[in-house]
């Protein structure tokens, strides 16, 4: 292994997320709007809407930040797959890293961080979404022994063109 990889890789300290760390996530978010299939909107999180997002996850638990050298180089959270009650014991996954920090293991650290701390949740399933052309997210997940269980192609938009979404999923329990 590259020993840069692992020095970086032994850096990086994982934690829950404090409402301090809005801003950073939230420049990460609107740096994935503005610069790839990642979220599937064109519009940049608003302050306020981040302070609302961030603390609905807070509330759970199912935030977290991933830091390199005191800098805040990615998060994570998870939260309810669909809304409906027969749904409840299924989360979504969401892992995001600071432009310019992949492949650092940052992304590693944070998935297994929320597999953590979904599985001491008592979640049984969890759901990530990616979009099918986002090869490096799929082989993160599929490390974590997430699995795909179908591709749904064209149901988004962004950038002018169609997007397919690849469902992966993890069994907890």
């Amino acid at each position: 292994m590259n020993p840069i990889y692992e020095r970086a890789r032994a850096a990086v300290t994982v934690r829950p997320a404090r409402s301090g760390d809005v801003e950073a996530a939230r420049a990460i978010r609107n740096h994935a709007i503005e610069h790839s299939t990642a979220l599937w909107t064109q519009t940049p999180q608003s302050l306020v809407e981040a302070e609302a997002w961030l603390a609905v996850h807070l509330e759970r638990g199912s935030a977290f930040v991933a830091e390199v050298e005191g800098e805040v180089a990615g998060f994570a959270v998870y939260g309810p797959w669909r809304e409906l009650d027969g749904y409840r014991h299924t989360v979504e996954d969401s892992v995001y890293v600071r432009d310019g920090r992949h492949g650092l293991g940052i992304g590693s650290a944070l998935l297994g961080a929320l597999v953590t701390a979904a599985r001491e949740a008592g979640h049984h399933v969890v759901i990530a979404g990616i979009e099918a052309e986002n090869v490096s997210s799929m082989r993160l997940h599929e490390r974590f022994g997430f699995q795909c269980v179908g591709v749904i192609p064209e149901v988004g938009t962004k950038f002018g063109r169609w997007l397919d979404l690849t469902l992966m999923r993890l069994a907890l329990s």
